[in-house]
């Protein structure tokens, strides 16, 4: 598999600024720095997404279009959107993690022009803290809105060997399905990721 291209197009407020083609989209939704943007440049091979120290950078729903030449995706090149959703779990007057996702994923996943195989995404968790409320309530909002996804357990190679086989259990238990490790600074994980994303996006088809 090759990356061809890879680009910031856009940011988005609402529905009214997300882009209008059929390429299929996949939405990465997270806690604040649970590594969104490093994970969309580590997937990519390209700084494209702006990564910060401080919690909340992202605020606006931002769109990356990606081409790839061939790898799980199938032969020939085929594109998508990696959509990185502003970060839950961080506001000053202490508004429900749940209902910051919420706000901002009704807007994009009730999108009338998102093709309904395109209602995917990435919810990535932090390996060192599974099990967090604010991860199991943005669980079960995209679980009621009725969007597929995946849960990514970013960060793994902070963790010892010990630390990762338990965590890795205790976040399985916490969401009914295992969740795959991954590290934006090692690229472990990435291959597999990217097969998650291809299957996301023959669903889009």
């Amino acid at each position: 598999m090759k990356v061809l291209n890879a680009d910031f197009v856009t940011s988005a407020v609402g529905a009214d600024g997300i882009p209008r083609d059929e390429v299929p989209r996949i939405a990465l939704a997270g806690r604040s720095n649970v590594g969104k943007s490093s994970l969309i440049n580590a997937l990519c091979r390209s700084k494209i997404a702006r990564t910060s120290a401080a919690p909340g950078k992202t605020r606006l729903v931002n769109f990356y279009r990606i081409t790839i030449e061939g790898g799980p995706g199938g032969p020939g090149r085929w594109p998508l959107y990696l959509v990185d959703l502003p970060g839950y779990g961080y506001a000053r007057g202490g508004d429900d993690a749940a209902a910051e996702l919420a706000a901002v994923a009704e807007s994009y996943f009730a999108d009338a022009g998102m093709k309904p195989g395109a209602r995917g995404a990435l919810l990535l968790v932090d390996s060192r803290h599974p099990g967090l409320p604010q991860d199991r309530a943005a669980a079960g909002w995209l679980s009621r809105a009725r969007v597929r996804y995946d849960i990514v357990a970013t960060k793994i190679d902070k963790l010892t060997r010990q630390e990762r086989v338990k965590n890795l259990r205790t976040l399985e238990t916490e969401f009914a399905r295992a969740a795959l490790p991954v590290s934006a600074a090692n690229g472990e994980g990435m291959d597999e990721l990217w097969r998650t994303i291809a299957r996301h996006v023959r669903n889009a088809e």
